[in-house]
């Protein structure tokens, strides 16, 4: 019976995962895409899903009914594990996420690729030049709402679980394009890792706030930052 189930489990994950490999081989993963693909959106969906599945992953996520949905949004979060974009483009499908990250992460098997084609970004902070084309880049997509953003604004993973200091940078993306910061606070998904083939994983996602043009603290991005960061820790 286990090895019927091993066997069952290895069909379920190296048939999907070999579609997606094949079709990942059909993107170009040295150009920067200027639309979001509707195919390959699905497959990174489709994919993520195929992953986390064996994770037993339970995401409880409030105040949903908080974010705008009619037109595309920034959401910035708080970021304690690699789980906190995955997690948060899989539950926010509505919106189409695309994430400004690392260069690092596009060198992933795969999901790299697909998040290139899903107009995901790369953002070097140690070069303040390239990060602010990769700002204004971001603030055209989303003005355009060609794909909703989302990035943190500690730029790195808190290894403790203590709130960064923020880099107020990422909200021009915001303020360019005139929408709406939506702030989302995330716990427990370090366990995630611990857990694996344990237990299941509660974790926990929370829309705190939503800052939206016209607000007070509108005027200036350190503003908007600020009062992110107060929603975050609570």
């Amino acid at each position: 019976m286990r090895l019927l189930i091993l066997l069952l489990v290895s069909i379920f994950l190296i048939l999907p995962l070999t579609f997606l490999w094949i079709a990942s081989l059909f993107i170009d993963k040295d150009q920067e895409y200027e639309t979001d693909s509707p195919f390959y959106r699905k497959l990174l969906y489709l994919g993520t899903a195929v992953l986390l599945y064996p994770l037993r992953i339970k995401v409880h996520f409030t105040g949903k009914e908080k974010i705008p949905r009619t037109k595309k949004v920034m959401f910035v979060y708080n970021h304690v594990s690699n789980f906190d974009p995955i997690l948060l483009w899989q539950e926010l499908r509505r919106w189409d996420i695309a994430f400004l990250s690392k260069e690092e992460n596009f060198k992933a098997p795969i999901f790299g690729r697909f998040a290139k084609r899903c107009c995901f970004m790369a953002i070097d902070r140690e070069n303040p030049r390239e990060a602010l084309k990769t700002i204004n880049k971001a603030a055209e997509l989303l003005k355009n709402k060609a794909v909703s953003i989302g990035a943190s604004p500690e730029g790195t993973r808190s290894k403790t679980g203590e709130l960064l200091p923020f880099h107020d940078g990422v909200f021009k993306v915001a303020k360019k394009a005139d929408a709406p910061v939506v702030v989302v606070r995330i716990r427990d998904t370090e366990k995630i890792r611990k857990n694996v083939l344990r237990r299941r994983s509660d974790v926990y996602y929370e829309v705190v706030d939503v800052i939206r043009p016209g607000d007070a603290e509108w005027k200036n991005v350190h503003m908007i930052s600020e009062r992110a960061r107060k929603a975050m820790l609570g």
